[in-house]
């Protein structure tokens, strides 16, 4: 039996006699979306998409974080798409955290439960089903490809969690550690999703300041978040959205580990005409 546990959202709404207070806040630099406000109420329906419903919890804004947007899809018994992604440009990955998926790619059939990731490269034949008996929730990260030349385009990939050795950091001792889905040295990627382990206690120790957007979902566990010129407490479920050079650095608070699902872009030179 795995250790790993991935916080889902369920949906539904908070009681007339609760108070309107909240720890949702956006800034100019970062926000912070708490699994509280994942409601029935802010949920889209995709086209193609049957007895599904999403959460989009990010997406690509002139002058905050351009590059990605992400989902969290619930797809009841019998739904899912065979027609998921109408940007042919637009490579995906997915994570999934609740219930299992059939993942139809490039004409091999995958089973991804808990855990379970894939890389879906641009231009990929994928389909998507839930032949399951309870509903199944995973993230869906997109990003529009950006090719170079002499690069050839990822290939599909699927794999999980429990079959990626983590990476310790250096000088860490193992407590603050990153499980590597796709080469990191491999210049055909454009985006990294990862997931980022702290051990109760441990840090990110310095206020890291860099070009890469990021998201960062956790999926377990709780801890202290420095984000620009704020600390922000966050726990599983919660969501963070971060704009290129947002000063960030955390603690893990304890009494479990603390791991967040991290998207961020890499490996390319910054756009001199954005929008060319």
């Amino acid at each position: 039996m795995s250790d790993r546990t991935y916080y889902a959202p369920s949906g539904g709404h908070p009681g007339q006699a609760e108070l309107l207070t909240g720890r949702a806040v956006f800034t100019e630099s970062y926000a912070v979306l708490p699994k509280g406000v994942m409601r029935d109420i802010v949920t889209s329906r995709l086209p193609h998409w049957d007895g599904t419903r999403a959460w989009i919890i990010a997406r690509p804004m002139t002058g905050f974080a351009e590059t990605f947007s992400q989902y969290i899809l619930e797809v009841l018994p019998g739904g899912g798409s065979d027609r998921p992604e109408p940007d042919p440009g637009a490579e995906g990955a997915l994570f999934v955290v609740d219930g299992t998926v059939s993942l139809s790619l490039d004409g091999t059939q995958h089973r991804l439960e808990p855990g379970g990731f894939a890389y879906i490269p641009p231009g990929a034949e994928w389909r998507l089903r839930n032949d399951g008996a309870a509903p199944a929730r995973f993230h869906w990260i997109r990003k529009a490809y950006e090719p170079v030349e002499g690069l050839p385009v990822p290939k599909p990939l699927v794999t999980s969690d429990a079959a990626v050795a983590p990476s310790p950091m250096p000088g860490t001792n193992g407590a603050w550690a990153t499980t590597r889905f796709v080469d990191p040295d491999d210049l055909s990627h454009d985006m990294h999703v990862t997931i980022v382990t702290l051990e109760p206690g441990a840090c990110i120790p310095f206020l890291e300041t860099h070009v890469m957007e990021h998201g960062l979902y956790v999926l377990e566990g709780k801890g202290a978040y420095r984000l620009n010129r704020d600390w922000v407490e966050v726990e599983a479920g919660d969501f963070m959205w971060l704009r290129a050079f947002c000063p960030q650095a955390c603690y893990a608070g304890g009494p479990g580990r603390f791991r967040y699902l991290l998207y961020k872009d890499v490996n390319r030179h910054p756009k001199l005409r954005p929008g060319a």
